[in-house]
């Protein structure tokens, strides 16, 4: 048999327990032959395995409660109405140990300690650890780490920051309110930061992130020669009015949106592509972000006219739209609510079913053959939704607001765009802006970035909350968002580590390399090698990253393979980053990279033919575009040396000297792009 997950529905599990199969778990006559005892302790094998000793303190109190007849709690007694956890906070050296204790607070006025019954999850297990009873031990790393308590229905955090003890005098001046927060803690911490990252590495860094591209060799020479003193802000200013910023962010949303085409492009490719230009010009417009979410939740009639319909398309289910939206432009991962009260949060089943009210007056015709001809209408009806288990009908209700009484003329999508949008909306500004930091720093000040709850606490809870009202005060401008993001001496940080922070991974104080996506990796190996993409249904030479939907991941292996998603889902967490076999292989010898490096007319052939420059002038500019740097003395002696022997083997294999020259410096090309320094930005 089975028991509700977490004990959530206490009524049935006491009919499981003290009525089914002639009551044969528990035995008031005799308790200690109760399989209810005898399988938690191990005495009796099981799934579940042994969760108390005998004669511990849970033994002795459900052996007392089925001695006493197994009541069921009254109805009018008192109910748990939150707990407390302490202490709450404490600074704390490595190692060391801290005993927490929970007091429940009860409806009469009443406290009770619930230390040991209470459940304890430690949110950075490599971090720290808890056993049972609350006791805390903290591990051999530097930060902030957070143990999350649960009793009932109800959850509380508690918080370590765990310091290194190094001084930290030589902390850079801040630029703006990013780096006076990051520093703060890293005060505290006694953590010393990376040094300010060089030009070269600013250079590839940030315009990789903009516009998903390396920089090309023009403007790698125009900006290292630069000598102005904010020509850092000049070029985080000039690259987010680029083309390639759209490119990039409207591939972010594509994702997150669910614009998905898969095998059956020829007959949706028209609302796709539609709906992608719709994001994409959005973005490049630089439309309020609270404008973009409004159009996109109420969006109404045919996608061939309003291609922001198409998002109810890919989401046709009002479980589905609500959970996305809750996700996406929210933070909240309610889809567990649906079948019981969410495990480490406040939302119940009334909260998921009285959100999924806006979303139930949603009427769709579909045209099988013209997908664009599909119309999205409001039926007119007053907005309710079910709740299977209790049968109530709840009506429109935002999360941790009051029921909406919505006439029936009235789309309940108006009134949910306009508080998910309010500045007033606790979750809406925090969402998008941990997102956003997520794409620049690799993880989010929230992590995962689309999870913001109390027991998921913030790394920077005070940066995150300057972070929102700066994005409100900014009527939703994400391009300032990003100006300020770059602009910080944190985003400018070196990733190389100094004795001190090379295992930190959630302070800041170096830059997190991260590898390439999959689109920015084929579309920087094109670039290094003067190749062109060519993708089923689109332009020669399109950029990977510009691609629509998902419909190039069938026919592209390499895009398949280092993870670019399918876009089934509204989390980011489907792009997946990890390295394998199958991706090293892929860059050693796959027919995709064979034919971007021996691409006619590319890289290789015109350095081959260009007799104007010499071989050290060649390899300079090619460390140039891919590093955004000059070569070291041993990369160019390297590269030269293999050039001088393939002239050498020429004439023994009848070539001309041209193509082994081409051959060589297709060799040097393949080298360096399957490098660290390239396939990661740093």
């Amino acid at each position: 048999f089975h028991l509700s997950l977490l004990g959530f529905e206490p009524a049935n599990d006491f009919e499981y327990l003290t009525k089914e199969s002639l009551g044969r778990r528990v035995s008031a006559a005799a308790p200690e032959t109760s399989l209810l005892l005898r399988k938690a302790t191990g005495e009796l094998p099981h799934g579940g395995g042994s969760r108390f000793k005998k004669g511990g303190a849970e033994y002795e109190l459900i052996k007392r409660w089925i001695q006493e007849g197994m009541h069921y709690d009254p109805e009018s007694g008192p109910t748990v109405k939150h707990i407390e956890i302490y202490p709450q906070n404490r600074v704390l050296p490595l190692h060391a140990q801290q005993q927490l204790t929970v007091t429940a607070y009860f409806s009469d006025g009443t406290t009770q300690d619930i230390t040991r019954v209470a459940e304890y999850k430690p949110n950075q297990p490599k971090m720290s650890e808890v056993d049972h009873h609350g006791l805390v031990t903290l591990k051999n790393m530097t930060g902030t780490t957070s143990v999350m308590v649960r009793f009932q229905e109800h959850v509380a955090v508690f918080m370590a920051t765990i310091p290194l003890g190094q001084p930290t005098p030589d902390l850079p001046d801040p630029t703006n309110f990013i780096d006076k927060h990051i520093f703060a803690k890293l005060k505290v911490l006694g953590l010393p930061p990376s040094e300010n990252c060089d030009d070269s590495t600013f250079l590839r860094r940030v315009t990789l992130d903009m516009t998903g591209r390396i920089p090309t060799l023009e403007q790698t020479r125009e900006f290292l020669t630069d000598n102005r003193p904010d020509k850092r802000a000049r070029k985080i200013d000039e690259l987010l009015d680029s083309p390639g910023y759209a490119d990039v962010f409207a591939a972010k949303w594509a994702g997150i949106l669910r614009n998905k085409a898969g095998r059956n492009l020829e007959q949706i490719a028209r609302e796709t592509f539609a709906f992608h230009s719709w994001i994409r010009s959005s973005i490049s417009n630089n439309k309020p972000y609270n404008q973009f979410v409004t159009e996109l939740v109420t969006a109404r009639g045919k996608s061939g006219t309003n291609p922001a319909v198409s998002w109810y398309r890919a989401v046709k289910d009002p479980k589905d739209q609500m959970s996305d939206i809750a996700q996406v432009f929210l933070g909240v991962r309610i889809q567990c609510a649906q079948c019981h009260h969410h495990p480490y949060e406040k939302w119940s089943q009334d909260d998921f079913y009285g959100f999924q009210a806006f979303f139930t007056t949603i009427g769709r015709k579909e045209v099988y053959k013209l997908p664009e001809d599909d119309t999205v209408y409001h039926k007119r009806m007053v907005a309710v939704a079910k709740n299977p288990n209790t049968d109530r009908e709840l009506k429109p209700t935002p999360l941790d607001g009051d029921a909406l009484d919505i006439p029936a003329r009235r789309d309940p999508r108006i009134d949910l765009a306009n508080w998910i949008s309010s500045p007033e909306n606790p979750f809406f500004a925090k969402m998008l802006v941990n997102r956003y930091w997520k794409h620049f720093f690799g993880r989010g000040l929230v992590e995962p970035e689309d999870d913001i709850r109390v027991t998921n606490p913030a790394t920077h809870p005070e940066l995150l909350d300057e972070l929102a009202e700066s994005f409100v005060k900014s009527k939703y401008d994400l391009k300032q968002l990003c100006r300020v993001i770059c602009n910080s001496r944190t985003y400018q940080f070196s990733s190389f580590p100094n004795q001190y922070n090379q295992d930190d991974d959630q302070n800041y104080a170096r830059y997190y390399p991260r590898r390439l996506s999959a689109e920015i990796m084929l579309d920087a190996m094109n670039d290094a090698a003067g190749a062109k993409n060519n993708f089923n249904h689109q332009p020669v030479g399109v950029r990977a990253v510009a691609l629509p939907d998902d419909s190039a991941n069938v026919e592209s292996f390499f895009l398949r393979v280092f993870g670019r998603p399918q876009m089934d889902t509204a989390c980011e967490c489907e792009r997946t980053a990890n390295a394998d076999l199958a991706q090293s292989l892929h860059l050693i010898n796959s027919d995709t990279i064979q034919n971007i490096l021996t691409t006619s007319n590319g890289r290789a052939v015109q350095m081959a033919r260009d007799k104007s420059k010499d071989d050290r002038t060649h390899i300079t500019e090619l460390y140039l575009l891919t590093m955004s740097r000059q070569p070291t003395q041993e990369e160019l002696d390297t590269a030269l040396a293999h050039l001088a022997k393939k002239r050498q083997q020429s004439a023994s294999k009848k070539q001309t000297e041209e193509q082994a020259v081409k051959e060589a410096y297709e060799d040097i090309i393949w080298v360096v792009i399957n490098t660290k320094e390239f396939l990661f930005n740093h």
